[in-house]
């Protein structure tokens, strides 16, 4: 696993924030169905990277329910993938136009939808949730800092290096790990 400081992290998320603005939306829903196929390719990864969590919670004594949220399945990863299909089949919000006034003097003002920029994200040991808030601020054109929670450390780790990159988006996430 990799480390980064939290200033390298910013660094490279904002890197990220500007080759993100520039895609178009079937650039990034390809990015994102791509994504969702090598989740269902690479599952064998996903539930081997996830059963060492899982053994770790365990020894633990981590209460039965949430080891059942930290717990990856086939199924389960399923349907990762088609919360990522299902968010490429979304409109692209970036650019929608949401009202528009003109002024007496003529002068048009309108509300327009842009990225925000960098998200950082903390949630718990949840991996699905890694996916998904990927894939919500890819969408978005938004670089994303992702700080799961440490119990699913492995699983987010093998969910962060399945999920493709190409030239124009190497550095589409980042995440954080102590």
């Amino acid at each position: 696993m990799t480390s980064f400081t939290l200033e390298e992290i910013g660094r490279r998320a904002r890197t990220a924030e500007e080759a993100l603005r520039v895609l178009s939306a079937s650039e990034k829903n390809k990015v994102l169905t791509i994504s969702a196929d090598y989740l269902v390719e690479h599952r064998k990864a996903l539930l081997e990277a996830n059963e060492k969590d899982v053994e770790t919670a365990k020894a633990n004594q981590m209460p039965p329910a949430l080891v059942d949220r930290l717990l990856l399945t086939e199924e389960r990863i399923a349907q990762m993938a088609e919360g990522l299909r299902q968010i490429a089949e979304l409109e692209d919000p970036v650019g929608e136009v949401l009202s528009m006034k003109q002024r007496p003097n003529g002068l048009l003002i309108g509300q327009k939808r842009v990225p925000l920029g960098v998200i950082g994200i903390i949630y718990e040991s949840r991996p699905n949730v890694t996916a998904d808030a990927f894939g919500l601020c890819f969408k978005a054109g938004n670089a994303v800092v992702l700080r799961g929670g440490k119990d699913a450390l492995y699983s987010n780790d093998a969910i962060t290096k399945i999920l493709p990159s190409s030239s124009r988006c190497n550095s589409a996430y980042h995440r954080y790990q102590p």
